[in-house]
């Protein structure tokens, strides 16, 4: 039948024709400008075609963002807290219906490519967007996000639902200087932890979208990073598109500076995988036509990247007809469905964590626990993050306390104090009182009654200033102050200000970048222009130094002493309930890292206030990142932690705290005591920092996995289907087996409840440093009183290799591991040792070239770009300290003579590379004096002769001043016509 015939003008509308060939002939048809055009985010409709406009990009982190209102699901670092994976795939189906109605009201402006989820390793807790992602552990997050992908994209053989966007690849884990920036990153922190996180979303889940992160990655911008065609493409086969972060090809130029032209950063972006570009559109669309006039980019690239993103489009249905596709109808009534507001109730109550329970005061008998004191501002608030959607409702602590505890005849049982202070702001001049009017206009006046703020202290110099009669918040902008905020919230928070002390109780008053709030004529406020020193956004450190012309200092008055009112609600209460936590958009979030990992002191000195006048004291701490919380550890006795958990937050703390729903979330990462026992945030080696559960050998104040509930659990009977080895007797297979796991779990409590079951394992002798322990399994499920189950797992021994740095492959290791299963990473309940006969990591061999970041081991040293070679080269973490990489084990037979061949560069006269062996500081048995090569990229290959080396040595290289290393060589003397081949 011919295409006439059936009303098909070109092959790519006949769904009967293979998508592949399909997507070719779109692609074919277009005009070259057509192609650059299409190129953006927002692509043009080609009408000529029947190609409808669409925008790749929709926020939908835990819920559709920016669109509407949408279900709200719990932040991801929450959601993360349920280890419930089918939790995560169902949460992913109602996205993405909500996402098909959008798109239906405007298919133009509302796509249905997603970006989400998060899949960045948090092996910081200090990371400003710690709320956006699921965790430190790979496994977890792998499993949880692979699930969230499923469920995104739908289980349709030919269509999808909507498209899961995994970002940000990669090592992407600090805001500051997060454009500019380099993550130093060897290959097996790179395979072992930062990619196995990416890999089962795209391996098992299917992903069709990647979006690069801003960072450089081993100094290569991660836009140009090899890994996106070689790794993601290559060897996990996705087969769908990939993005580039917002701004961030122009960033190549305007942040990186690692080009001096538009052109050359967007044509090789490209070319290195970049199939949609999200950036200025016309410096973008010009620069991809310059780059093809010049040649440096090649209609073909356009091609191919256009392939992968419309072979997308066809997936979500577009061009097909509607009957064909079984997401195509979803419509209004698929808009915040009663069963999408029962899971997100379900999630909210899922993911909080009961971290402490001294002498079993939760859960609270309503009939026994007298009057309530709930106290703290986030008792009576649900706040929501920058990728929050607009939330159709929201239920606060307080109004479901009150629903629990109150009826007509208990109006006092529950007594809520925000612990806030109400404060009078006058110029300490003249003595004018701040004013605000009926339009939220605000003035210094000497007569006339002053206006009352509250004001809230978030911690690190930062508070907000809210009017209740007007209901608003100050805000700030044009250099002018109003009362006129809904909320705090905006890329730029512009509600919060500094007010801090400078002398004889007067404050300097700054807004939220850090500029003086000034008196202006006839009593006007006014922002001055220039920033006060010492003022980092908000967080004003000090100012008694500030003494320039034209500033104002204001004195606080307090009308009302918000902790006084606290403690006396406390005292008067039987039981008193703190809420303290962050605001989600204060003090860390994108572009800002968090300057501390403890409470704001008030919320601290809060708690300790409360619970000396009434032991009955429990905290419930809702934040976006873990704290360090030692004193609350040491002295409350219940303490319960949650993340923004969107619209039903309020209900699922109070089901918690009177036992209507027994927790069971668990702590997606460890909390430490205090910085001091974390290194430098933008440090990525997790393995030699000592970083996450998996290699911290500190005592945590709260253990990866960590969490209580209302049942006591017991373990037994962990057994595997691995047969016993006679020779070593205990159970055994090979290296490319599969090992099936089965453990007893009963439930010893008087009532049902939850359990996750951890399965991890732990390696015995290794050529390499192994971790403590790592997750290999997890199970939430839920027992009746007294019921026994059999939790089972299913584990490939593959899953257990490390990355071979000797010979650039993944390999398990021969040896005996031990299966270790608990109720957390730390919470071992039992223990069972398995053989595994897989390999033994021979020694390297003197002779063969061995890449400078395939070390085993190195000090003050930092991996950099090799612009002639795909790999990473090394340096110097600084040109004033040298520093040193290691091979371990290199066979060197018997040789009298050898040369040590380098790869490198110079850029200093001080540049050099000595070799040592054994130790670091043994004796230099060859020194390479590098010099000035003519420049960090100029490369040359140097050799010095190295005398009386045999049998198997560790190899040590010290590299001083501005000295690269790409790589090297021990072998014997060349002979004068022979050359030293790359």
């Amino acid at each position: 039948m011919s295409h006439e015939t059936t009303g098909i003008e070109y092959l790519f509308q006949d769904p009967k024709i293979h998508l592949d060939e399909r997507v070719r002939d779109l692609v074919s048809r277009l005009t070259l400008e057509e192609k650059v055009e299409s190129m953006l985010q927002y692509q043009p409709a080609i009408d000529r075609l029947g190609v409808a406009a669409y925008k790749h990009g929709t926020e939908a982190a835990h819920g559709i963002a920016w669109l509407g209102e949408a279900t709200s699901f719990p932040q991801p670092v929450g959601l993360a807290c349920t280890w419930d994976t089918e939790l995560m795939r169902q949460i992913g189906s109602v996205i993405a219906d909500e996402a098909r109605v959008y798109y239906r009201r405007d298919p133009k402006l509302n796509g249905l490519t997603l970006w989400a989820p998060t899949v960045d390793m948090e092996r910081d807790p200090r990371w400003g967007r710690n709320e956006e992602a699921y965790g430190e552990d790979p496994y977890l997050t792998g499993e949880l996000s692979k699930e969230l992908v499923k469920g995104i994209q739908g289980d349709h053989p030919v269509y999808l639902k909507a498209v899961a966007t995994l970002k940000h690849f990669l090592g992407n884990n600090n805001e500051v200087d997060r454009g500019s920036g380099s993550s130093s990153i060897d290959p097996r922190n790179l395979r072992e932890y930062y990619l196995r996180a990416f890999e089962k979303p795209f391996t098992e889940g299917g992903a069709q979208s990647m979006m690069t992160s801003y960072n450089l990655i081993n100094g290569t911008p991660a836009t140009l990073y090899h890994g996106v065609n070689d790794i993601v493409r290559g060897e996990w086969g996705m087969d769908g598109f990939v993005v580039s972060d917002a701004g961030d090809v122009m960033g190549i130029v305007n942040d990186h500076q690692y080009y001096d032209s538009h052109k050359a950063g967007v044509a090789e972006s490209i070319r290195a995988g970049i199939d949609s570009i999200t950036d200025d559109a016309e410096l973008s669309k010009q620069a991809i036509r310059e780059a093809l006039a010049q040649g440096t980019l090649q209609e073909e690239d356009l091609d191919r990247a256009l392939f992968h993103t419309f072979r997308v489009r066809f997936r979500l249905g577009e061009f097909d007809p509607a009957a064909d596709n079984p997401y195509a109808l979803i419509g209004e009534e698929a808009l915040m469905t009663e069963q999408a507001r029962e899971l997100s109730l379900r999630a909210a109550r899922e993911q909080i964590v009961l971290l402490k329970n001294e002498q079993e005061l939760l859960p609270l008998n309503p009939a026994q626990c007298g009057k309530v004191a709930v106290i703290g501002t986030h008792g009576n608030e649900v706040y929501r993050d920058w990728y929050s959607g607009t939330l159709p409702y929201r239920v606060t602590p307080l109004e479901a306390i009150r629903a629990k505890l109150q009826n007509e005849d208990e109006k006092e049982r529950v007594v809520y104090r925000d612990a806030k202070n109400r404060v009078i702001l006058t110029a300490a001049l003249d003595g004018a009182k701040l004013t605000v009017d009926s339009s939220g206009e605000m003035r210094l006046c000497q007569d006339g009654e002053p206006t009352v703020l509250t004001m809230t202290d978030w911690g690190y110099g930062s508070v907000t200033l809210h009017d209740e009669h007007l209901g608003a918040y100050v805000t700030s902008d044009e250099g002018t102050l109003r009362v006129t905020a809904d909320e705090a919230y905006g890329w730029y928070v512009k509600e919060v200000f500094g007010l801090t002390p400078v002398e004889q109780g007067e404050h300097l008053w700054t807004t939220w970048n850090g500029k003086p709030v000034i008196a202006g004529t006839e009593g006007s406020l006014k922002v001055a222009e220039s920033s006060a020193p010492n003022a980092v956004g908000s967080n004003v450190s000090t100012a008694s130094t500030f003494s320039g012309q034209n500033h104002t200092t204001f004195q606080i008055e307090t009308v009302s002493d918000g902790l006084a009112e606290a403690i006396a609600a406390a005292q008067a209460a039987d039981t008193a309930i703190v809420f303290v936590g962050n605001h989600p958009l204060i003090n860390g979030k994108e572009e800002n890292d968090r300057p501390g990992l403890e409470l704001a002191a008030s919320q601290q000195r809060l708690i300790e206030e409360v619970y000396r006048v009434n032991p009955n004291t429990i905290v419930v701490l809702t934040g976006s990142y873990p704290f360090a919380i030692p004193w609350v550890q040491e002295h409350i006795p219940a303490i319960v932690y949650t993340s923004h958990a969107g619209q039903e937050h309020g209900t699922a703390i109070a089901d918690v705290l009177f036992g209507d729903y027994a927790p069971a979330g668990r702590l997606n990462m460890t909390w430490v005591q205090n910085e001091d026992q974390l290194g430098d945030i933008k440090d990525y080696d997790i393995i030699r920092g000592g970083r996450t559960y998996q290699y911290f050998e500190g005592e945590p104040l709260y253990p990866f996995g960590h969490g209580l509930t209302y049942s006591l659990f017991e373990y037994s009977d962990l057994r595997t289907d691995a047969p016993k080895d006679s020779v070593k007797s205990i159970a055994a297979l090979d290296a490319v087996d599969t090992l099936k796991v089965w453990i007893e779990v009963t439930n010893r409590g008087v009532a049902a409840g939850e359990e996750v079951v951890q399965l991890y394992v732990r390696s015995g002798d290794s050529r390499v440093k192994r971790p403590l322990k790592t997750l290999c399994g997890f199970q939430r499920i839920r027992l009746e009183a007294g019921e026994t189950r059999t939790v089972s797992f299913t584990i490939g021994m593959k899953d257990w290799a490390i990355w071979d740095v000797t010979r650039d492959c993944y390999c398990v290791e021969s040896g005996e591991y031990t299966l270790l299963a608990g109720a957390s990473s730390a919470d071992i309940r039992l223990e069972h040792p398995v053989y595994v006969r897989g390999e033994i990591i021979p020694p390297r061999q003197a002779g063969q070239s061995i890449r400078a970041e395939n070390f085993d081991d190195c000090s003050d040293i930092i991996l950099d770009e090799s612009k002639e070679q795909r790999e990473a080269c090394v340096r110097p973490r600084t040109p004033q300290r040298s520093g040193w990489i290691a091979f371990h084990g290199v066979d060197m037979d018997t040789l009298s003579v050898v040369e040590l061949q380098c790869r490198v560069s110079g850029n200093s006269t001080n540049a050099a590379i000595e070799l040592r062996l054994d130790a670091p500081d043994s004796e230099a048995v060859a020194r390479v004096n590098v010099g000035n090569t003519g420049g960090a990229q100029a490369w040359a290959t140097l050799a010095e002769a190295v005398h009386s080396v045999s049998g198997t040595r560790d190899v040590y290289l010290l590299l001083s001043g501005e000295v690269r290393l790409s790589y090297f060589t021990l072998a014997v003397r060349a002979t004068a016509d022979s050359g030293f081949q790359a």
